[in-house]
């Protein structure tokens, strides 16, 4: 009877051992796994340049920004959005000239009023504030905190001629937490924008 031998080559071998330690060394109790990651932003520099002529109120707006044409379904002429592509945010400017409509005016303030405290659903806070531009231009700013579409609102009158509102929106579906630098960099470019706002009329 012929006995089979097998022989093992030691290079196979040696693999063999290798490959064994490698799958018992990977298996440590000590295994965390990594905390969720975001992009690094980056802010823009803080640099500013006229409005256009074409509109019936002026101000100062960031040079990284673009000024575009409202893109809401109630298109109205001198609306406006500035729009910031790197941080995907969008300053959304209404306007309306008053022409010493007092109904048009407390209108025009309820639904501000009413477009704001929609953001209560979701808001841990709404702070509200009168604040004076150096100019002497009254503003209601309101500060909304928690995970809302809009973390930032204003309007601006002169009670007879002018009314404006502003609110500021991300496009991104990261949560406010996470982009907390992104919206308090954008909260200085609003006041930017309020406290160099002029009417024409």
């Amino acid at each position: 009877m012929v006995q089979k031998i097998f022989h093992i080559h030691p290079m196979k071998y040696s693999w063999g051992v290798l490959l064994i330690i490698a799958i018992l060394g990977s298996c440590s109790r000590d295994f965390k796994p990594k905390p969720k990651g975001y992009n690094r932003l980056v802010l823009p520099a803080a640099e500013y340049q006229a409005s256009p002529d074409s509109l019936p109120y002026q101000f100062e707006y960031s040079k990284h920004a673009k000024l575009l044409d409202d893109t809401s379904w109630i298109s109205e002429r001198h609306w406006i959005e500035i729009y910031y592509p790197e941080l995907k945010a969008n300053l959304h400017i209404t306007y309306k000239q008053l022409n010493s409509k007092d109904d048009l005016l407390k209108a025009l303030l309820n639904d501000a009023y009413r477009l704001t405290s929609k953001q209560q659903i979701k808001a841990y806070a709404i702070d509200e504030v009168n604040i004076t531009t150096p100019s002497g231009k009254t503003a209601i700013v309101a500060e909304i905190t928690g995970d809302v579409p809009s973390q930032f609102q204003f309007t601006m009158t002169d009670s007879t001629k002018n009314f404006l509102r502003g609110a500021l929106y991300f496009n991104t579906a990261v949560q406010n937490d996470s982009l907390a630098p992104a919206i308090e960099f954008m909260k200085k470019e609003t006041m930017h924008f309020i406290n160099t706002l002029q009417w024409k009329q």
